[in-house]
């Protein structure tokens, strides 16, 4: 029998190769150098399909995700925190806007961390980000965090490094408490090459209205690029444990990296499995009774 156009269409459609967890995962022997920032690891698609699956991900992560807050309302103690991680320009506000802003602005909260102030300077590094942690039913979402500890200021020799160099211990040991609280932790590096970065820069400057996303500073942070990728290296490589991995997303296509985070956050969730909560009361009596009113 010959099959319909709809059913061939839908044949030759690009999807999903597997898991994406799996494909991006940094496991032992990852080399960030090694990694094609242009590549599409877990897809076969191009812009156009991978732009055109976000609306049906996005729908089936805000149902995980209001799932997820419903269940706290009855004594649920689970949550998600998604850790962004990147290079300036690498996309973080695009996956705020593309992937976060997708969902319900009540099970979701985003903390932006800049440079600390001088009250968290007299704290312990992990300080303010205890302070951030998702309350349960929420997804948390870091744009930067913790990690900032032992990039920019390894980078820019901040403090000794005897002192840097033990916190990927200490951020080893916050984040198992924390998955030992009912958190799921998903840790993201947006990964561009410098090439795609100088050309996200030159469309600042080229644009009037973007003039206000550029900053000065970039061009100096730019010929510090090895550094990072060291540092970056290291994080990975210190940092992505068993309970709390770190996953490297090719960055150099915005439309890739919105796809593969989306990916990411269900497939976590899905694990989760989440359900709607049981109600303490009889369903038929209140319907019964809201009719009678």
């Amino acid at each position: 029998m010959a099959k319909s156009k709809k059913a061939k269409e839908k044949e030759a459609a690009p999807a999903a190769t597997g898991s994406f967890r799996a494909a991006l995962r940094a496991g032992e022997g990852f080399d960030l150098l090694a990694l094609d920032t242009g590549s599409t690891p877990g897809f076969d698609g191009d812009k156009e399909a991978g732009e055109a699956l976000m609306p049906e991900l996005a729908e089936t992560a805000g149902d995980l995700q209001e799932r997820l807050y419903a269940e706290s309302k009855l004594g649920g103690k689970r949550k998600v925190l998604l850790v962004i991680q990147g290079m300036d320009t690498s996309g973080k506000g695009g996956i705020m806007r593309h992937v976060v802003g997708a969902m319900d602005p009540q099970g979701s909260e985003i903390t932006s961390f800049k440079s600390p102030t001088k009250e968290e300077l007299s704290h312990h590094f992990l300080w303010r980000i205890r302070k951030a942690l998702p309350k349960p039913g929420m997804i948390g979402v870091f744009d930067r965090s913790h990690y900032e500890d032992v990039l920019i200021v390894r980078v820019h020799n901040l403090v000794p490094p005897e002192e840097w160099g033990q916190r990927y211990g200490e951020i080893n040991a916050f984040e198992q408490e924390v998955v030992g609280d009912d958190t799921t932790v998903i840790k993201v590096m947006l990964h561009i090459s410098s090439d795609e970065q100088k050309e996200r820069l030159m469309e600042r400057l080229d644009r009037p209205d973007k003039h206000w996303k550029f900053n000065p500073g970039d061009i100096e942070q730019r010929r510090e690029w090895p550094d990072y990728m060291e540092a970056y290296q290291a994080a990975i490589e210190k940092c992505s444990t068993d309970v709390a991995p770190w996953y490297v997303v090719p960055a150099d296509k915005k439309w890739y990296a919105r796809l593969a985070v989306m990916n990411l956050l269900i497939e976590h969730l899905e694990e989760l499995d989440p359900q709607w909560p049981e109600v303490d009361f009889d369903v038929e009596e209140q319907k019964q009774l809201l009719a009678e009113t």
